[in-house]
């Protein structure tokens, strides 16, 4: 897309728009942490990156090929990248959503960007706001809400499970996967990078998932549930919501596109509206009113001079 690439305003215009989608792309994941116990969750996560890979390859090649002496340099990079966000945020997710609700899952996920927040902040002194501090605070209230169907001492009863220990481990490295891909350069634009940290964290996965094969249990090749889930993987929250959020990450940096992720508990409600008939409820309104505004406050540029 050449008139994307001349014109920086439709490139940031498009980054919100993908903003508030990749959200939703996110959401699907945790759906399936929990649906696809099937298919064992290093192999699940191997299948998924390496069909993404493979999705991207075709388009990604000639630029990888070109700058192939960039390649060589960033290896590094983009091993680190690919052991983080395809095997910890991956496969970890999958291992704890086999103990862990969906809905422990999108709490711990709710608190990734705050993280996201203190790095930039800690390491590379991004400005941290009396309004980013607000917006969060409204989020992590409007994500609570909905949790706790509108009741405090609801909250206060969510059990924590052995799956959660491997979501929050997985949730506090989504957040450097995050400051990562922002502040370690790269020569390679958002789709060529995501297919390089696709192989990379292809090959991370691949003795995990042979030795889960080994001595646990090997994926199901013959049933066609698995060939579904890692195609549905691969499209919505792989390329999809991967690719969505290094652009927007890349175009509004990490701290604005985290704080989007408080917007994937919501998204998933209304899945499972769509899918199992589950209505909304007047706490999904209360933690809508919460949200919107403090996405708003918290992915707010800061005043120039304030």
């Amino acid at each position: 897309m050449p008139s994307l690439n001349r014109h920086p305003l439709n490139r940031r215009r498009l980054a919100w728009i993908l903003l508030f989608l990749s959200p939703a792309f996110f959401g699907v994941n945790m759906l399936m942490a929990r649906y696809a116990t099937f298919v064992p969750p290093n192999a699940l996560a191997l299948g998924r990156w390496l069909l993404v890979a493979m999705l991207l390859l075709p388009f990604a090649w000639p630029r990888l090929v070109r700058h192939r002496h960039a390649l060589a340099r960033e290896w590094p990079d983009l091993l680190m990248l690919g052991a983080i966000g395809m095997w910890i945020c991956g496969a970890w997710v999958y291992i704890g959503g086999r103990t862990t609700p969906a809905l422990n899952i999108g709490l711990i996920y709710a608190a990734s960007p705050i993280l996201v927040v203190a790095l930039g902040r800690l390491l590379y002194r991004e400005r941290l706001t009396a309004a980013r501090i607000a917006g969060i605070v409204l989020c992590l209230a409007g994500v609570a809400s909905v949790f706790a169907k509108g009741r405090f001492d609801n909250l206060l009863s969510v059990h924590f499970t052995e799956g959660d220990l491997w979501i929050a481990a997985a949730s506090a490295c989504w957040g450097i996967y995050c400051v990562l891909l922002k502040h370690r350069p790269s020569a390679l634009d958002p789709l060529t990078r995501l297919c390089a940290i696709s192989l990379a964290g292809s090959l991370v996965l691949l003795p995990f998932a042979i030795g889960e094969a080994a001595f646990w249990q090997g994926p199901a090749f013959a049933d066609w549930r698995t060939w579904a889930v890692w195609i549905v993987l691969a499209i919505v929250p792989g390329v999809g919501a991967y690719g969505a959020f290094a652009f927007c990450i890349r175009e509004l940096g990490p701290s604005v596109t985290s704080v989007s992720m408080y917007l994937g508990p919501l998204y998933v409600g209304l899945m499972a509206w769509a899918a199992l008939g589950e209505a909304p409820q007047w706490y999904h309104l209360i933690g809508t009113l919460l949200v919107l505004p403090g996405l708003f406050l918290a992915t707010r540029p800061p005043v120039k001079g304030a």
